[in-house]
């Protein structure tokens, strides 16, 4: 299936989100590691694009500078040191009017901010991906990586390159994925030989679901043990529905990346659309009562499971709700009102179900059942 000229035309809103929420996380990601002094980071584009839209709007290596430029102060202070990987592949050597375009983008950033030279250095490529990324995948490993994959179509949606990415242990990754060709033309050759789905089983839920279907199946294909977490962020453009798929192996960065999507959207944290009809849910049914919402029915888990003994401590609570992938407010919320209630009590002001006391600085808190009605 050929892939689209994205940047023919001004960015659409499905592409201004991805590119918000790639933003968002990098401003996220780079001050965490800038601040423990670690001396290299590097940050991989593997389909950079022309560095701005028709209209102008930049594209994602302009504001992975623009996020680097705001922790200049810190990165020098730590004397942290940026690569910046940026690919953009045209195949015919002659006219390279888009890697060109990207070149020159970035370089004119960098000359209107010398002080970057001094802290961030850029890598560009116009190579094709399937033979790139073992190139670089050395890199990938070796350092602290943020890893764009911003492809469009099929032929870079392959097992292969998660399996790889699972086995590196300090690497984040955002994997675009053009999920609703898979409803379309799963079943066909194409498709089967770079990520095979069981589409009957995608497609026993409605199809608005096709991006976490696909995600599902993805997480299944990685080995037994593994500590890498898939995250689903579906994007709908018209009656298309692709997506984003975050992957990462610490809570860290799974906890950073959930703040991203439910400010993103605060009804259901992973869609920028009403994914699960929570708007409609404001009413009464009938024969079943007010139908939950996703923060409700999640935070009703959380008390059952509280209740029953299932979860009796806020580590606990804490690898819970980032599986479930929601954020420690949703839980703050619930056990706030189950001690209110008198349903359990805890020796402290706060549920501390949060990264920092849970790992950064651990704090065991136990959480003691009064009353199961």
């Amino acid at each position: 299936m050929a892939a689209k000229n994205l940047h023919s035309k001004p960015f659409d809103e499905e592409t201004i989100t991805k590119l918000e929420i790639f933003e968002n996380y990098a401003q996220e990601w780079l001050p965490t590691f800038i601040m423990q002094g670690k001396p290299n980071l590097c940050i991989f584009d593997f389909f950079a694009g022309t560095g701005y839209d028709m209209a102008g709007v930049p594209g994602s290596p302009i504001r992975l500078l623009h996020k680097i430029k705001e922790q200049q102060g810190n990165i020098f202070q730590k004397k942290v040191h940026i690569t910046l990987f940026l690919n953009e592949f045209e195949p015919n050597k002659k006219t390279q009017d888009k890697f060109e375009a990207l070149r020159t983008a970035c370089d004119i950033f960098m000359t209107a901010n010398a002080n970057l030279k001094h802290v961030v250095e850029i890598k560009y490529y116009n190579e094709d991906f399937e033979g790139l990324f073992p190139v670089l995948l050395p890199e990938i490993k070796k350092f602290p990586s943020l890893v764009f994959l911003d492809q469009n179509g099929i032929k870079f949606t392959s097992e292969k390159y998660f399996l790889e990415l699972e086995k590196t242990y300090q690497t984040d990754f955002l994997y675009f994925i053009s999920s609703s060709y898979f409803w379309r033309f799963g079943k066909k050759r194409e498709f089967t030989m770079h990520l095979e789905i069981d589409m009957d089983e995608a497609k026993k839920d409605p199809y608005k679901f096709i991006h976490r279907n696909v995600i599902s199946q993805i997480r299944n294909k990685l080995p037994p043990r593994t500590k890498l977490k898939l995250y689903p962020f579906s994007l709908k453009r018209d009656q298309n529905i692709h997506g984003i798929i975050f992957g990462a192996s610490h809570p860290r960065a799974v906890d950073k990346f959930l703040g991203v999507a439910w400010a993103k959207n605060t009804v259901n944290g992973q869609a920028n659309f009403d994914i699960d009809d929570d708007a409609l849910k404001d009413q009464l049914d009938l024969f079943k009562g007010k139908i939950k919402k996703r923060v409700e029915a999640f935070q009703d888990i959380v008390r059952t499971k509280i209740l029953n003994g299932e979860i009796t401590n806020n580590a606990q609570l804490y690898d819970f709700t980032l599986g479930e992938g929601h954020i420690s407010t949703h839980t703050v919320e619930i056990l706030k009102q189950m001690k209110t209630r008198k349903e359990i009590s805890y020796d402290c002001t706060s549920p501390l179900a949060n990264y920092d006391n849970v790992y950064k600085k651990p704090r065991l808190l136990e959480y003691i059942v009064l009353s199961k009605k």
